[in-house]
């Protein structure tokens, strides 16, 4: 982390970066000072980390020192957590359109690659995401083709 990544305020209310910030921090709280972090990882912005002090000037290089490798543990943990979450996200995603696909196959007789192709077809004609339209289609029965296929399942999507 450069010093661009962290922001260190003494007396909020002679702050001139942040006007409405350090007015309404200096006359609506205790806050006095503050210390603030930003939390990244590369090239990523996840936020930030902000430590508040009733004291002016309670915090030293030491405190800044300690924020910043705090900090960047924060960012590397939040980062890590946010990618499981994501992988997650993604392997339900893939559960779901498997299950559509299956439909699919039961009902059309479709193959596996063309009942992925008519869920590609009719994610991008009705402007949903493809794993919304399988939820859709796994928990209804219906696809809702539209115009996109208007015979049904006579049709292979191409």
């Amino acid at each position: 982390m450069d010093s661009s990544a962290r922001a260190v305020v003494s007396a909020p209310r002679a702050q001139s970066r942040m006007p409405v910030f350090a007015r309404r921090s200096a006359y609506e709280t205790p806050i006095r000072s503050m210390l603030a972090f930003q939390l990244f990882v590369e090239a990523e912005n996840l936020g930030a980390l902000n430590i508040f002090s009733t004291h002016p000037q309670a915090f030293s290089d030491e405190s800044e020192h300690v924020g910043l490798v705090v900090a960047a543990h924060a960012a590397v943990a939040l980062a890590g957590s946010q990618e499981v979450s994501q992988l997650h996200s993604a392997l339900l995603s893939r559960d779901t359109i498997g299950m559509a696909k299956g439909v699919l196959i039961e009902r059309c007789g479709f193959d596996e690659h063309h009942a992925f192709l008519l869920l590609v077809k009719v994610s991008n004609a009705s402007n949903l995401k493809l794993h919304e339209l399988s939820e859709r289609l796994v928990l209804t029965g219906n696809l809702q083709l539209n115009s996109c296929c208007p015979t049904g399942c006579s049709d292979e999507p191409g």
